[in-house]
């Protein structure tokens, strides 16, 4: 019974990693983030007609509606959760609805984790063990997973960003405006800073300047050598610095960084690594080893 327990936590904590992890990858276009600017200040209203019906939608305003009435009751700050959603690139889902889904997590898995004790034939003292696991779950799951997509697509970013400089240079010394470079590095990348971009040029078609929409990506995209980009743009167009000798130079220091960061990886992996060698490889290393060495020291001892 046990054994069942475990494989039903095992199968529905697997359900709703994956679950998460789904609408957390979503991807939408530049018409879809449009409908969520008011994040950045400017309220937009979203054309829902003709859209068709979906569950996700009643769910969403559902959730929505609890986050609300959830930060309101534990006066809570939306700012930080807000900056890390746009870190994850998900821009259509607000800071309420994310904390409203986190309160339906954490009120409906403890019944249905429960459910799934009694109907396994638990014993009476695991049955709680199994609800405040859950109730850990739903609450902290969706955060734990949140965070580690807005980390995966911050170093995307930051591995990306070289490459972006490199076409910055060639297009900006054949001739284009830094707007122009812009624009044709936004048709060009692919990935996050891609979505990035052209974010920032949707921005700057409403009405923002080039500063103003590069201190927004780094509001978005806070890295070392994002912040290292934006500040050095925005330096050269408030002194006049030619944009080119600019980028070159941050070029050669972000592959440096590279460097530097893919060195301290490998610094990190004999100790990564000691942990399966003890516990996995040297095991089965000493069974074949030994095994036969024993297995004929205990048939001599047996046969005296």
């Amino acid at each position: 019974m046990i054994g069942l327990l475990l494989l039903s936590l095992l199968l529905f904590g697997a359900a709703a990693a994956l679950a998460v992890r789904a609408l957390a990858l979503t991807r939408v276009g530049a018409a879809d983030r449009l409908e969520q600017i008011q994040a950045y200040g400017v309220s937009a209203a979203a054309d829902e007609e003709g859209a068709g019906w979906s569950i996700r939608k009643p769910v969403s305003l559902l959730a929505e509606r609890i986050g609300r009435r959830a930060s309101d009751l534990l006066n809570f700050d939306e700012g930080p959760l807000r900056v890390e959603l746009m870190s994850a690139g998900l821009y259509s889902i607000s800071a309420p609805t994310f904390l409203g889904y986190r309160v339906l997590a954490l009120a409906l898995l403890p019944p249905f984790m429960a459910f799934i004790a009694i109907a396994a034939g638990s014993t009476p003292a695991v049955i709680p063990i199994v609800v405040a696991f859950a109730a850990l779950l739903g609450w902290a799951g969706p955060q734990i997973v949140l965070r580690r997509v807005a980390e995966r697509r911050q170093n995307a970013i930051e591995f990306a960003l070289p490459e972006l400089i490199d076409l910055l240079v060639v297009t900006v010394e054949a001739g284009l405006a830094f707007s122009g470079s812009i624009q044709v590095a936004s048709e060009r990348m692919r990935g996050p800073l891609g979505d990035e971009l052209r974010l920032t040029l949707q921005e700057q078609r409403m009405g923002l300047s080039v500063n103003e929409a590069l201190s927004n990506m780094l509001g978005r995209c806070n890295t070392p050598s994002m912040r290292s980009f934006v500040r050095s743009i925005i330096q050269g167009e408030t002194l006049g610095v030619s944009i080119g000798t600019i980028m070159r130079n941050l070029a050669i220091e972000m592959r440096k960084r590279r460097r530097q960061a893919a060195e301290e990886r490998a610094q990190k992996a004999p100790i990564k690594i000691l942990f399966p060698l003890v516990f996995l490889i040297f095991p089965a290393m000493f069974i074949v080893l030994l095994y036969p060495a024993v297995h004929s020291f205990g048939d001599a001892l047996s046969g005296v």
